[in-house]
């Protein structure tokens, strides 16, 4: 599998001139708020897996215009104290799945709260939490859907769905509001980075090979779904270019990136035709907080797989040791791998 992109060496030297949107900070600030303003609750209702080790809730939080976003809480069986909290969000096109698929995180010890992705999943329906907007793209995805306006765009709902989530397992009494770290990959790499530019105080953020990062370039040089949804609809609305990527900016996690400050551990692989790594690594320049980075040299948008998941393993624990100093340590490491 051959490079696409540009070499480790120009992707480390890229400082991109991304465009932000001088309203940025009073969007997101007028998104949040409204969103918060709901009169509605997250409810957990337990669920029974057939697992005895990990106790499992289905949530339902109040997520966009106070929309009921469903997601599993996953906990210790034993757990008797708060505890460190693993937020993740989904590739694109997931939802949540089986209550009993994804237990990594609460066999280390930790909560573990999965969000379903509105309007993507399994179901015709799209999974467990549908998107109730009828507005959509001229093309199939999402990428395009209300994209005439930042107001309407599909990812201002799914973003404040996300924040949601944290806020709803920060009240959660099994978990440590201290102690929390947001996750993804691809789709859920840009959204945990969008979340983590919005959302002060958590305790780390690992977005692996992150989507929605540099979009305009992503859309320029990317052959591969789902960035070709933004080429196929400007070769349709071939005079509305600036639109589009004005509404993109937005919610392009790389912009967003320069108002986080958690630390963060990204991952970015070499031969990714989904998420061209220029694109993460213009997110991963623009991370204002404390960052490190693992390298894949040799690897498509699989990424790291499991062996990168033994390095968030790693990194969690130090991260949410007793008596670490959040935010501690140098900003600008990088390990290869």
């Amino acid at each position: 599998m051959p490079l696409t992109d540009l070499t480790l060496d120009e992707c480390l030297a890229l400082r991109p001139r991304l465009d932000e949107p001088a309203d940025l900070d009073p969007f997101w600030d007028r998104t949040l708020d409204r969103a918060r303003a709901t009169d509605a609750r997250p409810y957990f209702a337990p669920v029974d897996t057939g697992l005895t080790q990990v106790t499992t809730y289905d949530a339902t939080v109040p997520g966009f215009d106070g929309e009921p976003v469903r997601g599993w809480l996953h906990l210790p069986a034993q757990a008797s104290e708060p505890l460190g909290c693993v937020v993740e969000f989904l590739g694109y096109g997931r939802g949540r799945g089986p209550a009993h698929e994804q237990l990594l995180w609460a066999s280390a010890g930790y909560a573990h709260f999965i969000m379903d992705t509105r309007g993507q999943g399994w179901s015709s329906a799209g999974g467990d939490t549908p998107d109730t907007a009828t507005l959509h793209g001229s093309v199939p995805g999402f990428l395009t859907r209300g994209v005439e306006s930042p107001e309407d765009h599909y990812y201002r709902r799914v973003i404040t769905d996300a924040v949601r989530c944290v806020d709803a397992v920060r009240d959660h009494p099994a978990v440590d509001p201290d102690r929390i770290v947001v996750t993804g990959v691809s789709q859920g790499g840009g959204i945990a980075l969008a979340v983590a530019s919005l959302v002060a105080g958590l305790a780390g953020v690992m977005p692996d090979v992150p989507f929605l990062c540099d979009i305009r370039r992503a859309a320029r040089i990317s052959a591969t779904n789902p960035y070709t949804e933004i080429a196929a609809y400007l070769s349709l609305h071939r005079d509305r270019a600036d639109t589009v990527f004005r509404t993109l900016s937005y919610v392009d996690a790389a912009v967003l990136a320069s108002r986080a400050t958690a630390p963060a551990l990204f991952s970015i692989a070499m031969m990714d035709e989904v998420c061209p790594p220029s694109t993460c690594f213009a997110a991963y320049h623009r991370y204002a907080g404390p960052k490190d980075v693992r390298v894949y040299e040799f690897n498509g948008h699989e990424g790291g797989g499991g062996h990168h998941r033994r390095e968030q393993l790693d990194w969690v624990r130090a991260l949410l040791a007793p008596g670490h100093r959040t935010g501690a340590g140098t900003p600008h490491d990088r390990q290869l791998v």
